[in-house]
């Protein structure tokens, strides 16, 4: 009975927080997909931090009133376990959040389950308190501007034999991407961004790139449903004059 609970609960949750993300298309899950309140993720069990995470940001949900409370902890719905706070101590790295916990004001369970170190990945934290929230403020920026984009984020490490810290030997990235996607009745259109994990040196729009060009680094799929044409159009090329840069 319990095992028959759990699979119900699941695709309800599935139903209720994910369903216009694999309507959209997620990239192809080859690990472990784990579905929290108000977003998704894949987690790399050898690298012990996601692959990517994936959600929707909806401007009421940036106008949420939940403050933060530092909650960092394991994983426990890992099935081999995540990366833990010893991993971190002492490492020179920051508990970065890949789904930003200012992302999930709407409420206090998507707060709380921001703070899984299964959304944590090492970063520098001049790059992590620098570049990074100013890419994640700019995001929270579009979404009040648009009503609604998605957003998707993860660690690229470019090394068969990357720099790991901790007795799980959580491996340091080397690059951290996002993809932003506006899509709705009026629009559509996508913008990348590839950055060094260590300090900013330029302006956000000089660290834009394609979509296109996300995916052929990751050899991840972005937005697989969306309809071909309208794929092909958003991710090949960006005009970075229709984006609203607050730098």
């Amino acid at each position: 009975m319990k095992k028959i609970l759990f699979i119900y609960t699941t695709i309800l949750t599935l139903h209720i927080y994910a369903e216009t993300l694999f309507d959209i298309g997620i990239p192809k899950v080859t690990g472990e997909l784990i579905i929290n309140q108000n977003y998704i993720l894949q987690y790399n069990e050898d690298y012990e931090q996601a692959d990517w995470v994936y959600y929707e940001l909806t401007k009421n949900e940036v106008l949420g009133n939940i403050k933060r409370k530092d909650s960092f902890r394991a994983d426990p719905r890992v099935k081999d376990g995540s990366s833990t706070l010893d991993d971190y101590r002492g490492s020179g790295y920051d508990r970065g959040h890949l789904a930003p916990a200012a992302d999930m004001k709407m409420s206090s369970n998507a707060m709380e389950e921001s703070f899984y170190l299964s959304n944590m990945s090492p970063q520098d934290p001049a790059f992590n308190r620098g570049i990074w929230s100013k890419l994640e403020k700019q995001i929270r920026d579009w979404a009040l501007q648009y009503n609604s984009i998605y957003v998707v984020t993860g660690p690229y490490i470019e090394s068969s034999n990357p720099k790991r810290i901790g007795s799980n030997r959580v491996a340091v990235p080397n690059y951290f991407y996002k993809v932003v996607l506006i899509y709705n009745d009026k629009e559509a259109r996508s913008i990348g961004f590839l950055l060094p994990n260590k300090k900013g040196e330029f302006t956000l729009q000089e660290y834009a790139v394609t979509v296109n060009d996300i995916e052929d680094l990751t050899h991840l799929d972005f937005f697989s449903n969306l309809p071909n044409d309208i794929e092909e159009s958003v991710e090949k090329s960006i005009d970075i004059a229709l984006w609203d840069f607050n730098n």
